[in-house]
């Protein structure tokens, strides 16, 4: 038990390093990062959704698409991604012949335009400071969730789809993302209304959580991959980012939604 909490605690600090890593530098080299674990996360979901060899390379062919032009080389982060991101989906559709399979290129493709929207510096704003929000919430609620579910436990959040989690995990996650939130409106000038949604994003980050665990106890797998030792797959640490991210870029876009 303790070398998988020292093998998981060493992966994930490295990741977080990588993310902090490629948000400083910006430009092509987010994009770059963020379109390698949209490819790695579309092969996981062709895998969790039973997709076929064929399916699952003509799906991972269709999220390169709108990723592609995401590029700073190319459109960036524009409504021609969201365009391109339908018709892979549509692509997927017919070539996979499997609406789940398909379906990943939206739920992977979104949130990557989503951080890319978010680092972009937008007038008046940090963007920066946007997209390490986005990031950071996600791992705090991470942080909060465990810990809290670990030492209060109590009543199961969703026992029929992940028996690990509790409400007092969700509490924490959301405590500590709030937490989080209000440092950086402190200590770096965060909107204080995005610093108050925190709580909310975090409700979305563990029900992307919920969905993956859905999703894997549906292929009666454990993990969505093997690549990341402690983590599992790709999918299993960006499924918060996926759910959150978009709601977090909304919330930027159209400040009156909050």
């Amino acid at each position: 038990m303790a070398n998988e909490l020292q093998t998981r605690a060493t992966v994930g600090i490295a990741l977080i390093c990588v993310a902090i890593g490629s948000l400083l530098s910006g430009g092509v080299v987010f994009w770059i990062l963020l379109s390698i674990a949209g490819v790695l996360m579309q092969a996981e979901w062709a895998d969790l959704t039973r997709a076929s060899a064929h399916g699952k390379r003509m799906s991972m062919f269709a999220v390169c698409v709108p990723l592609a032009i995401m590029s700073p080389w190319a459109a960036g982060p524009s409504f021609l991604a969201v365009g391109l991101a339908l018709g892979g989906f549509l692509f997927a559709l017919v070539a996979a012949r499997s609406l789940m399979t398909a379906a990943g290129i939206l739920y992977i493709s979104l949130p990557v335009l989503a951080l890319l929207f978010l680092r972009e510096q937008l007038p008046n704003m940090n963007g920066l400071l946007l997209a390490f929000w986005a990031l950071g919430l996600v791992w705090a609620t991470d942080i909060g969730a465990y810990f809290a579910g670990r030492s209060i436990g109590g009543p199961k959040l969703a026992p029929s789809v992940s028996p690990s989690k509790t409400w007092a995990g969700l509490g924490g996650g959301v405590a500590c993302a709030l937490l989080f939130g209000f440092l950086l409106h402190i200590s770096a000038g965060l909107p204080v209304r995005l610093a108050a949604a925190s709580g909310i994003l975090a409700v979305a980050a563990q029900g992307g959580d919920l969905f993956e665990s859905w999703l894997k106890r549906r292929a009666g797998v454990k993990d969505s991959g093997t690549l990341l030792p402690g983590h599992g797959g790709v999918l299993d640490r960006l499924d918060g980012v996926a759910t959150s991210a978009p709601l977090a870029a909304l919330l930027v876009a159209i400040p009156g939604l909050l």
